[in-house]
């Protein structure tokens, strides 16, 4: 039996711009771009020509070599001419492969955001895809607002999606623009469309996720007939975010339910390197990746409690949906105060730590983790100071530097402007090779002077931790009230690309802070000598 084709369509650089926080320079989009080029997206939106001089700029050449580049505007306006109408030419003129057009499909928004009749908005859709269509660029329609439109007047919004089929769009996407049609409805409105006359094999959706079911809506509509799908790179977009093609690509893949029916673009090759392209993502746009995100999650294959880790040790299928390896992703088996002996031996194995079973040592690992964790430490979130505790007890470290003392002070003063100015400062006495160091530093708070300071000068090592970067800093009261226990847990990277976190507690903020960082740095220099960072590596 011959699959049917599905088609991939990303609108990260279009919708997903949206989100907040979110501004792509040029360079941004044309790494984006590359990536997703070369991940096999059939289609790439790349923006809005015309509307703004970053889009403008980034629509003078071509940006992907495989996928097909999509301009994205607006129908001409009611009451002007296709050859009139700037924003039209803009698309037409720019160096894209195809248009999408943005097009009314609830009478509601045509009367009030569009200010026209009903018969206006349906020839500027007619004439739009036609210009497109005669500049030999591939056309195609998001119906904004259909399955709301059609809930309301039926008969329009059809009208609207058959006006663009007729015209000669090569898709017609059916957009849940306000994200609140529910998977049932999708379902239902998809099977009346095509019924009305335009074939599932033009047929897309666009969804978003304002009720957290833009994936499941996504795939009601591929069950339904649609064939081509829309989306972000980890369901990025205005509001609560769009259609996350992170999660539908190795469903569509993996899943037999589609997998046995449908194709895409992405060999079972490229799927593997799915969770390397969520992160790249996260990287680029400077924020840490989602740990409990599906298929790609740092979580998403993890194991805590202790008879989960016995099953998955005599077989991963008990509790693993997919292979963790098809999507680029790995197993983890954590440890924590839940886990017995097999969480611990698996994830000492995975670090390249070997030890028998009865060797006594386990035991008090074991014992001095569930300990710790007693206290506050939370090692199944501090994935490098465990390996840290586990080497030095199981086979000890090695010395690379002491800190013989610390102080930080913080002084709240006007200063010379009379403006009032908090000041924080850091001294750290570090022993290399039996020489002492002494470092001062300023920083934005307490922590950062700490850190600038504690790195400033450790001799012979000082060049191996010039990458070393923190990425976040977390900070957990663990019981109430200013002498409260406090955790710190520090994620740090470097220039290898690798993440990993470390926790310290302490009553003392500073104190729980300073044991992080200590424990980063060290882990950092392990890591250098290959004697540690595994899982930071994988």
């Amino acid at each position: 039996m011959t699959k049917q084709r599905l088609y991939l369509f990303d609108t990260t650089l279009r919708d997903g711009q949206q989100t907040p926080g979110i501004d792509f320079s040029v360079e941004d989009k044309i790494a984006i771009a590359r990536l997703l080029d070369e991940f096999g997206i059939d289609y790439v939106e790349g923006g809005y020509p015309g509307a703004n001089p970053t889009d403008t700029a980034f629509f003078q050449k071509k940006r992907t070599e495989s996928a097909k580049f999509v301009a994205f505007g607006m129908t001409k306006r009611a009451g002007v001419s296709a050859s009139n109408d700037p924003g039209l030419a803009a698309l037409v003129q720019s160096k894209s492969d195809a248009i999408c057009f943005v097009a009314k499909s609830w009478d509601y928004h045509v009367r009030v955001a569009l200010g026209c009749t009903n018969e206006e908005n349906l020839e500027s859709i007619k004439a739009s895809v036609e210009t497109a269509v005669a500049s030999a660029k591939e056309a195609m329609v998001d119906c904004e607002h259909f399955f709301d439109g059609f809930k309301a007047n039926p008969d329009y919004a059809l009208a609207c999606a058959k006006t663009a089929f007729d015209a000669g769009a090569r898709w017609v996407v059916l957009c849940d623009t306000n994200g609140g049609t529910q998977p049932s409805e999708v379902r239902e409105i998809v099977g009346k469309v095509i019924a009305g006359g335009i074939p599932g094999d033009h047929l897309g959706i666009h969804a978003h996720d304002d009720t957290g079911q833009a994936v499941a809506n996504s795939l009601a509509a591929v069950e339904a007939g649609v064939r081509q799908i829309q989306g972000t790179l980890n369901g990025i977009g205005e509001r609560c975010g769009n259609a996350n093609l992170i999660t539908i690509i190795p469903t569509l893949s993996l899943k037999p339910a589609f997998a046995d029916r449908f194709e895409t673009g992405i060999s079972a090759e490229d799927l593997t390197g799915i969770s390397r392209l969520s992160r790249a993502f996260d990287e680029l746009l400077n924020r840490a990746p989602e740990a409990q995100a599906p298929y790609v999650g740092s979580s998403a294959f993890a194991t805590k409690a202790g008879i989960h880790a016995s099953a998955l040790a005599k077989e991963p299928a008990t509790y693993e949906h997919v292979p963790p390896e098809a999507v680029g992703n790995r197993r983890r088996v954590m440890v924590s105060d839940q886990g017995g002996k097999a969480n611990f031996l698996a994830e000492l194995k995975r670090r390249g730590i070997e030890v028998p079973k009865d060797d006594h040592r386990l035991d008090a690992l074991i014992a001095v983790v569930k300990e710790r964790e007693a206290e506050g430490y939370a090692y199944e979130g501090a994935d490098a100071s465990f390996e840290l505790l586990a080497r030095k007890m199981l086979h000890g470290l090695p010395e690379f530097f002491t800190v013989t003392s610390f102080r930080c002070m913080v002084e709240r003063r006007f200063d010379a402007n009379g403006q009032l100015k908090t000041v924080s400062e850091a001294i750290v006495k570090v022993l290399v090779d039996g020489e002492e160091k002494m470092s001062v530093a300023e920083g934005h708070g307490p922590v950062n002077a700490l850190d600038i300071a504690l790195r400033k000068d450790l001799g012979k090592y000082q060049s191996e931790i010039v990458d070393l970067e923190l990425a976040d800093f977390k900070v957990r009261i663990l019981n109430g009230g200013t002498e409260a226990i406090t955790r710190v847990l520090v994620e740090s990277h470097d220039s290898t690309g690798a993440r990993w976190w470390t926790v310290g507690v302490s009553e003392n903020i500073i104190d729980a802070s300073f044991q992080a960082l200590m424990d980063s740095i060290i882990y950092k220099l392990m890591k250098n000598r290959e004697m540690a960072g595994l899982v930071a590596a994988e």
